[in-house]
This record gives C-alpha cells, sequence and structure tokens, in this order.
C-alpha cells in the first residue's frame, strides 16, 4: 500500500489547511513586525499635498523622517487618484491591488497545473506563500513589487505563446514605474524580439513624457538630480540592501569601479543564460533570470523587491528540483539576514549577512533552463511546425503487432512503402517540454521596507527611503 503525504479524505483536507491557514494567521500577526504601511503611507502623502496643498512631489517627507518618494514621476501621476480618497480606503484598494497581481502571478507561473490541485492546492499555496518575506513586507509596507511583477510576468506569457502582438506593453509600463524592470528590455534585445523591445520602450518613453506634461518640474528634477542621488534611498550598508553593492557597502568597500566590474559580469553571464533559454523557448527560465540579475545588479535591493525571486522557484520546481526550491524558499522565509542588522563583520557576516544575495547569485549560475512548461508551446503558422496526418499504414501496423510470432505481409509492404520513407518526417511537430507548472510557496517575517530610519527595532528596514 503506497503512503501518501496528504490526508485522503476531503475532511482531512480540510481539517489540515483550516490549522495551516490558522498557524500562518497567529504567525504573520504576532512574530514579524508589521511595516504599518510606510511606503504607502509615502506615496499618499505626497500626492495628497501636490494636489490638494501644491507642494512638490520630491519634497515631501513623512512627519518625523527624511524619507519621501523616490519613483519616476509617472509612478506619481498613476497614483494621483488616491488623493481622492482617504488614507484607509487607499489602503484596502491596495491589499486588494496586491491580492489580485499575486493571483496573476501565480497563474502564470503555475500554468493549467493550478486546476488540479483545486481548493486544497490554494489554501497549501496561500499559506506557503503568506510566510515568504519579500511578499509579506511587500503587501505590509504598501509596495509595488508584486504589481510589477504581474505587468512583466504578462509579457512572459505573450511570448511564451506566441503571442506577441501586444508583448512589451507590461514591460514598458513597469519601466515606466521603476526603473529596475528596463532590464527586460534588454531581455527582449539579447533574445533579438525588437519588435517587443520597441513596444516596450515606446511605452516607457511615451508614459514619462506624458508623466513629463503633467508635471514638468518633478520631471526635471528627478531626471536631473534626483535619479543620481543614491542618499535619497537609503544607506547602501543597511542589511536589508541585498544587493552587490550592498555587500561591498558591508566590507567598507565604496570603489563605484569595483561594483561597475562585478554588474558587468553578472550582467554577462546573465546575457548567455538568457540567450540558452530563448534559444530552448524556455521564456520563464529567461524572465526568472532577468528578475535575478535585477536584484544583483541594482545599486539598492530592499529585501521585498526578492519577489522578482518568486519566478525562479516555479523554474526549479519544474525542473525536477522541488527540495532545493523548498529549502531555498524556506531561508527566504526565515528573515537570517536579520541576525547581522546591527555587525555584519567577520566571516560570519559576509556569509550570513549576504545570505538572500549568495541564494540570487547562485541561482542566476545554477538556475536549470530548457524545460518549457506545460501547454505553453508557442503558436506557429509554419506548416513545418505542422502534424503530418497520419499514414494509412499506421492501423494496419498496430494489427500486425497484436499478433506477435505472425509478421503479416500486408505490414511489411506497408513499412517499405512512402510511409516508411517518411516516417521520421511525420513528427515534425514540436516536442513536448517536460513541466511541473507547480510553484512552491514560501515565506518569511522581517522588515524590508525602504523607507523608514532604523528604529529600536533592528529588524526595521527603515533606515532607508521608499524604492
Amino acid at each position: 500500500m503506497r503512503a501518501t503525504s496528504t490526508p485522503a479524505t476531503d475532511r482531512g483536507r480540510i481539517l489540515l489547511a483550516l490549522a495551516l491557514v490558522t498557524a500562518v494567521t497567529v504567525f504573520t500577526a504576532t512574530v514579524p513586525l508589521l511595516r504599518d504601511w510606510f511606503d504607502l503611507r509615502v506615496y499618499y502623502g505626497t500626492v495628497t499635498t501636490w494636489v490638494h496643498d501644491g507642494g512638490r512631489v520630491y519634497d515631501y517627507r513623512v512627519p518625523g523622517t527624511p524619507y519621501g518618494f523616490t519613483y519616476p514621476p509617472f509612478a506619481a501621476v498613476t497614483m494621483l487618484p488616491m488623493a481622492l480618497v482617504g488614507l484607509p480606503t487607499a489602503i484596502a484598494v491596495a491589499l486588494l491591488l496586491n491580492l489580485t497581481a499575486l493571483t496573476v502571478v501565480v497563474r502564470v507561473l503555475t500554468g493549467p497545473a493550478w486546476r488540479r490541485h483545486g481548493w486544497y492546492g490554494a489554501a497549501l499555496a496561500a499559506s506557503a506563500l503568506a510566510l515568504f518575506e519579500p511578499l509579506r513586507d511587500t503587501v505590509s509596507f504598501g509596495q509595488v513589487n508584486l504589481l510589477l511583477l504581474a505587468l512583466v510576468l504578462t509579457d512572459c506569457l505573450l511570448l511564451s505563446t506566441g503571442r506577441t502582438r501586444w508583448a512589451g506593453i507590461g514591460i514598458g509600463l513597469a519601466a515606466a514605474v521603476k526603473l529596475t524592470p528596463a532590464l527586460f528590455i534588454g531581455l527582449l534585445l539579447v533574445a533579438h524580439r525588437r519588435r517587443p523591445a520597441a513596444v516596450a520602450t515606446g511605452v516607457a518613453v511615451g508614459a514619462s513624457a506624458f508623466a513629463a506634461l503633467i508635471a514638468p518640474d518633478a520631471s526635471r528634477f528627478y531626471w536631473t538630480r534626483a535619479l543620481w542621488d543614491t542618499s535619497r534611498v537609503g544607506r547602501l550598508d543597511y542589511v536589508s540592501n541585498q544587493s552587490l553593492q550592498g555587500v561591498l557597502a558591508r566590507l567598507g568597500v565604496e570603489s563605484r569601479p569595483v561594483w561597475a566590474v562585478l554588474a558587468g559580469l553578472v550582467l554577462c553571464g546573465w546575457a548567455w543564460r538568457s540567450r540558452r533559454a530563448v534559444a530552448a523557448g524556455d521564456w520563464q527560465a529567461a524572465f526568472a533570470l532577468t528578475g535575478l540579475t535585477t536584484c544583483l545588479v541594482s545599486p539598492i535591493t530592499w529585501v521585498h523587491h526578492l519577489v522578482w525571486l518568486l519566478p525562479s522557484f516555479a523554474v526549479l520546481i519544474r525542473a525536477g528540483h522541488p527540495r532545493l526550491a523548498g529549502a531555498l524558499y524556506a531561508v527566504l522565509c526565515t528573515s537570517v539576514v536579520w541576525l547581522w542588522s546591527d555587525d555584519a563583520s567577520g566571516v560570519d557576516g559576509f556569509l550570513g549577512a549576504n545570505l538572500y544575495t549568495w541564494i540570487a547569485l547562485g541561482l542566476l549560475v545554477r538556475l536549470p533552463v530548457g524545460h518549457r512548461p506545460e501547454g505553453r508551446r508557442p503558436r506557429s503558422h509554419s506548416t513545418s511546425a505542422t502534424t503530418a496526418p497520419p499514414s494509412t499504414a499506421a492501423p494496419v501496423m498496430t494489427a500486425a503487432s497484436d499478433q506477435p510470432g505472425r509478421p503479416s505481409p500486408t505490414a511489411s509492404a506497408a513499412a517499405t512503402g512512402p510511409a516508411a520513407a517518411t516516417g521520421p518526417a511525420s513528427g515534425t511537430g514540436p516536442a513536448s517540454g517536460s513541466g511541473r507548472g507547480r510553484a512552491a510557496r514560501g515565506a518569511s517575517s522581517e522588515p524590508t521596507g525602504s523607507t523608514r530610519p532604523a528604529a529600536s527595532n533592528p529588524q526595521s528596514s527603515r533606515s532607508r527611503a521608499s524604492s
């Protein structure tokens, strides 16, 4: 009798799901520090003072802190509706948008496999996702990371299924809201997808130009001054900064050329591996590699930015490495880097305080490519990709095979006829790649915001401005 790892009855599944949901709810409500919607309050205060008090976008500071708005002007323009409602309503809308974006992300990453597991699978996945530190912090801060990830992965879905007419719009919008997703335009160029790259670039430039019409002074200030002032975002050496620049800052290395060399090496590795993934038709792996790279080469990557690692876990599971995915995911649920929030010196500090960076770097180097998701074969209208009609010899050969020891003359003749000569050609349709289609969800619990100054609690990532 084969053992099963899940309850065999619906009642058992319901009880297990309720127990998990209750445990996760208690954990997230009591153990981790909630971020009090700090970044959302930055956005809300910025647009309300801009609209109602005639203030300037990049002059606003959250009362009692030196932190304010750090995104491009187009982001402020998209957030203008918040000026029409109160903060509680803005928080409720942000929660709804994040939930919707998470649904899109999970749907794209899992593909058709999500239907196999029904409500029980959804309950387990939700419990795991609620523990993932970057995701929990994104929601608790009121951040925009999930929305940007959903926009980018929508383009991934379009490209992987051959529906490229609208591909690039999501990437362009994400790049206009925040600069780091612009690397996905680089992915399109590396993959020689010129049309989607042009669409993404056009959307990003058009959105930025539209923002310049709405807020010319803010646009001028951002592109000429604020963009180049990293002090507006926060301390590079703060433990929440899990980028290569953060590692160097914690080592006391302030040399820009050193960082540029390391970032250049990472970008070269990314370009090489991404081209291999695209050549194999594995767009999901290519997008996962690009998300990893944005986290590594960005000057500041707060822990909540690491939601860009979610596609990597889906790729690992699909490629047949669920245990590895689960182990790495579990580490990102532990908030372990905060143990070195006060002192990151020594070998233990070098390894532990930068652990999330090492995970991202390891995934960039070793993430499997070439395993296309189930049901994600590109649409093709070429005749060479069309399966040939079945040969009339097939039934005869089947019948012969049912009578071992008595070869059929008809079958022998058929085997030497035209069908035999063209047999291999009849399989010109795309080979079906193996896919798991199910992404593991995990969790974590600490602060990695991007705006609040460091307080008595060492785990608050508020020692820098929203980014």
